[in-house]
């Protein structure tokens, strides 16, 4: 007998369900891909009758890889592998990548227009990881093995401590997008050939085919390859050149720098049509509240009818007592003050304009939060390896489960040592290098990613082990599912 619309809702819904109460149990599920449509997969149970049921429908979920890093002002060189980082052994859909400091923090920086050229190395050393051929993918997908396009191979140079010194962050980006004949969708809505009609070409509808995003979003430099003196940010959308690198595997959709915050968003090429309302917004939280050696970068976007937002902050150091009220006034007024410009023109839609008002957020930065304990009882504790007792000390989680700051959101259990401050090129905290009290500072977890929302799940949290800066970058990976379209 042939099952309503509304109870297969009700089955579907149901399954759901269960599966998120597994999953969420610490259950690992095996995920194949079984259809045409990338975005489509299967997650199936180790216990039969569950997995019957699983079997006989689609579930659609992403893998999300995410990481931040404080890279300490310093300038990568060409010789940096970034493959253990981002995990290329096991592919994602999309790479969400938030650095801070990628330029010293000086007055020229932060009062001057941005050096975009660090993050053009950036841009080069991650796609050198993500493009690179390789067999061990977690979702195997016919690819190209073209090596490298000429761009990198010309901008980095054989043994070049300095490649792509006078690359513009704009020009340098172009080399890493995939789309031939499309510029990105600022509004992907669907469209019914009435609607389309009644509404006429200068509705959002006429976007599907032409519009990209740097014409909607204001703060795009699309056009132009100098950037406004005056403007907080650097921003850079992003349209091909027709018929240009082909041969990558994941395409770059956004790039935004705001002094030393950069935030680069990387997506598999075959799943880029399914992303639109791309939209980005700043928030300054530095000098007087006002200038952008902190704050934050925020992204918007929509992965078909399920909305994301990616926030990369830094917020205010300090660890004297005290100092984490800053950063809990940070975190409240970016959630107060970010609002992303409106692109949809589609009557009644629902495009969320503020971070909250998402399906999906994650959140990652320096958060700069410390542990409220003395240098001497801290080096104890790490020395017994007792990391309990840390966390229990740690400002953020104090603050969280106060209620003052983060509420409603999650984060995962923390297994690895403080990633705040090490000597540079070393595994030594900075407190164990140091004879002056004043440049002491106590081992914290200063490094964050917290996501709010439903249908997240978080599959792995970890830092990466390497000596370049003073901090240890933190990368966490999710499955995170999208809304059903099938009803």
């Amino acid at each position: 007998m042939k099952m309503s619309g509304k109870n297969e809702e009700s089955k579907k819904s149901f399954i759901h369900k269960l599966l998120s109460m597994r999953m969420n149990n610490g259950d690992e599920e095996k995920v194949m891909k079984i259809s045409d449509d990338p975005t489509e997969i299967q997650v199936e149970s180790e216990v039969g009758v569950f997995g019957s049921m699983a079997g006989s429908h689609d579930l659609q979920s992403l893998r999300v890889f995410t990481a931040t890093w404080n890279v300490g002002g310093k300038s990568p060189s060409s010789d940096l592998n970034l493959d253990n980082l981002l995990q290329v052994h096991c592919q994602s859909d999309i790479y969400v990548l938030g650095f801070q400091e990628i330029v010293p923090l000086n007055a020229g920086n932060v009062l001057a227009i941005e050096d975009n050229g660090t993050a053009a190395k950036w841009l080069s050393l991650i796609s050198q990881s993500l493009n690179k051929p390789s067999n061990n993918d977690c979702f195997p997908l016919k690819r190209s093995t073209t090596n490298l396009n000429s761009f990198e191979r010309r901008c980095s140079g054989s043994g070049s401590l300095m490649f792509l010194q006078r690359t513009s962050l704009k020009a340098a980006s172009k080399a890493y997008r995939s789309e031939s004949r499309r510029r990105f969708k600022s509004c992907n809505c669907t469209v019914i050939e009435a609607e389309r009609k009644s509404y006429g070409r200068d509705s959002c509808f006429a976007c599907q085919k032409s519009q990209s995003n740097g014409f909607d979003d204001p703060s795009s430099s699309e056009e132009d390859d100098t950037f406004n003196t005056s403007a907080v940010a650097a921003d850079v959308s992003v349209t091909a050149p027709p018929g240009k690198n082909q041969h990558l595997r994941y395409s770059l959709i956004k790039s935004k720098q705001m002094v030393g915050i950069f935030v680069t968003i990387w997506v598999k090429k075959e799943l880029v049509p399914y992303i639109g309302h791309l939209r980005t917004s700043c928030i300054s939280r530095g000098i007087l509240g006002y200038l952008g050696n902190k704050g934050c970068i925020s992204v918007s976007m929509t992965f078909k009818q399920t909305s994301f937002c990616f926030v990369c902050s830094h917020l205010a150091s300090g660890e004297k007592e005290g100092d984490e009220l800053r950063r809990n006034l940070d975190v409240i007024e970016i959630l107060k003050s970010t609002q992303f410009p409106k692109i949809c023109r589609t009557p009644n839609a629902k495009v969320p304009d503020r971070i909250l008002d998402h399906d999906r957020v994650i959140w990652l930065g320096d958060l700069n939060y410390r542990i409220a304990l003395s240098y001497h009882e801290t080096k104890k504790l790490l020395e017994q390896n007792d990391w309990d007792a840390l966390l229990n000390k740690d400002q953020l989680k104090i603050e969280r489960e106060a209620g003052r700051v983060f509420a409603g959101w999650k984060e995962g259990k923390i297994f690895f040592p403080p990633t705040y401050k090490y000597s540079y090129n070393s595994d030594l905290y900075a407190g164990d290098t140091t004879k002056s009290k004043s440049k002491r500072r106590t081992p914290a977890w200063c490094d964050r990613i917290l996501w709010y929302g439903e249908g997240i799940h978080q599959k792995s949290y970890t830092r990466w082990e390497s000596r370049f800066s003073d901090h240890r970058p933190v990368c966490a990976t999710f499955l995170i599912f999208l809304h059903n379209q099938r009803s």
